[in-house]
C-alpha cells in the first residue's frame, strides 16, 4: 500500500526560501548587465539614429537643385555647415537647406519659400538628426567637398565647383567609457549638377 504524505510546513518554507534566493539572483543579474551595458545600449541606440540622420542628409544633399527663384543650388561651404537648396517635402517649391555641427549636435535648417516671386526670408525650422557627435572633440572636419575631377576643393567660395560631398562624424555617448567612438562616413554626388 501506497502512502501520500504532504509537505510540512518546514520543506515549504525551504522550497520558498529557494525559490525567493534563485528570483533574486535572476533580476541581480539582469539588473547588474543592463547597468554594465547601458552605455553600450545607448551607444548602439546612438549610432543607429546618427546613420538615419546621414542617410536623410546624404539624400537632400544628391538631390541639391536651382532654388524656386533661380539662385544656384549651393549657397555656402564650410567645415561644419553646408548650405543648399533641394526639394525636402516633394512640394512644388525647393527649400532652402542647411546641415550644421551645433555643439554635439547635428542639425537641419529649412527655410520655405514664400510670395510670388517666391523669396527665402522666412524663418529657419530646425531639427536634431544627430546627438552625441564628437567631431569637435576628436578636430575631425564634418563636409569635404571635391570637384567634378575628385580634387579636393579648398576654396570654399568657389561653390560653382562642387560636385561631390562626403560626410564624416563621429559618435560617441561617452567619452569615458567603452565601447570606443563610432566612425560614420557617407557621400554624395549632387545630381543635378553633373
Amino acid at each position: 500500500m501506497h502512502y501520500s504524505r504532504g509537505l510540512t510546513a518546514l520543506e515549504v518554507l525551504v522550497w520558498i526560501g529557494i525559490f525567493v534566493f534563485t528570483l533574486g539572483a535572476i533580476v541581480s543579474s539582469i539588473i547588474y548587465f543592463y547597468r554594465i551595458n547601458a552605455t553600450t545600449i545607448n551607444q548602439a541606440h546612438s549610432v543607429t539614429s546618427a546613420q538615419r540622420g546621414i542617410e536623410k542628409m546624404v539624400r537632400t544633399i544628391r538631390e541639391a537643385a536651382f532654388a524656386s527663384d533661380g539662385a544656384y543650388p549651393i549657397v555656402s561651404l564650410d567645415d561644419n555647415e553646408f548650405s543648399f537648396y533641394a526639394d525636402t517635402d516633394s512640394d512644388a517649391f525647393i527649400e532652402k537647406v542647411r546641415y550644421f555641427l551645433n555643439g554635439n549636435s547635428i542639425v537641419e535648417g529649412v527655410v520655405d519659400p514664400s510670395g510670388d516671386p517666391p523669396v527665402y526670408t522666412g524663418s529657419e525650422v530646425t531639427d536634431d538628426i544627430s546627438d552625441y557627435v564628437r567631431n569637435t572633440e576628436e578636430s575631425l572636419v564634418m563636409f569635404t567637398y571635391y570637384d567634378a575631377a575628385g580634387a579636393q576643393i579648398i576654396d570654399y567660395t568657389d561653390v560653382a565647383a562642387v560636385r561631390f560631398v562626403t560626410v564624416n562624424i563621429i559618435v560617441d555617448v561617452d567619452e569615458n567609457n567603452l565601447p570606443e567612438p563610432f566612425h560614420i562616413r557617407s557621400s554624395a554626388a549632387i545630381r543635378n549638377l553633373q
